[in-house]
């Protein structure tokens, strides 16, 4: 038998190691600005250098993306260029919309299925917080786009299934000015205000129970009326054109 020498890791590839590892265990979302240079040293007792050489390594694999003054940001761990891309379909032809909605409906039914069976105690502090600041909006029918969006964000984050929150955010981007459009324009009265926040509450509750089939039913429901208005509001768009 015959053994070969240990050779100690640099210190770059120990903090590359832990950054990539924080990344996929979905402590960072894609768009996430990571630490500054400066801080990561404090936190790893290492040389800004050191720290330098690492985000190099991560930028090289794709993790990551460094910009000159804007930090370093993670990146998707799917291909981003089609999200952009969806994003001009939406953009050019509303009703694309729609087919997103229903893939919304399949995927999320059971990202709050799975979440529901995985949720972490720090998950469901999350969500409650997303929940209570709904509910405080509630009072003087300020707008929770906002809230919405993350809520749903943090149900794929619940499932620690790393794929389903790089698509989820994926789509989210995609999906951002409709979503915006349709909130504006549909959205509008207190008892839709009131309904969306009984939607994502009975979510929520489904998932802090652990009844994983009563979430996957809560968001099903709460994906179906958001079809049924965003078909309403694209309905409306083109006979105004």
């Amino acid at each position: 038998m015959k053994f070969q020498p240990i050779k100690p890791k640099k210190v770059s590839t120990q903090i590359a190691d832990q950054i990539r590892a924080s990344i996929l265990a979905g402590d960072f979302s894609p768009g996430d600005k990571l630490p500054p240079e400066r801080e990561l040293a404090e936190l790893f007792g290492v040389s800004r250098p050191s720290v330098r050489e690492a985000l190099n390594v991560l930028a090289s694999s794709g993790l990551v993306m460094s910009n000159q003054g804007g930090g370093t940001v993670v990146m998707s761990l799917v291909e981003t260029s089609s999200a952009n891309s969806l994003s001009g379909l939406i953009r050019m032809q509303q009703d694309r919309a729609l087919d997103v909605i229903e893939v919304r409906k399949c995927m999320e039914s059971w990202t709050a299925f799975y979440a529901a069976q995985r949720a972490l105690p720090e998950d469901i502090r999350r969500m409650g917080t997303i929940i209570a600041g709904m509910e405080r909006n509630l009072e003087g029918l300020q707008p929770s786009e906002d809230l919405d969006a993350n809520f749903h964000i943090l149900v794929a984050r619940a499932t620690h299934n790393i794929v389903w929150l790089h698509l989820m955010q994926n789509i989210f981007d995609a999906m951002k000015e409709f979503q915006q459009s349709v909130w504006r324009a549909v959205y509008i009265t207190g008892d839709d205000h009131h309904m969306l926040c009984r939607h994502h509450r009975r979510i929520f509750e489904a998932i802090e129970a652990r009844d994983a089939e009563a979430a996957r039913e809560a968001m099903m429901a709460h994906l179906t009326f958001a079809e049924q208005r965003s078909t309403a509001f694209i309905r409306q768009s083109l006979s105004q054109e």
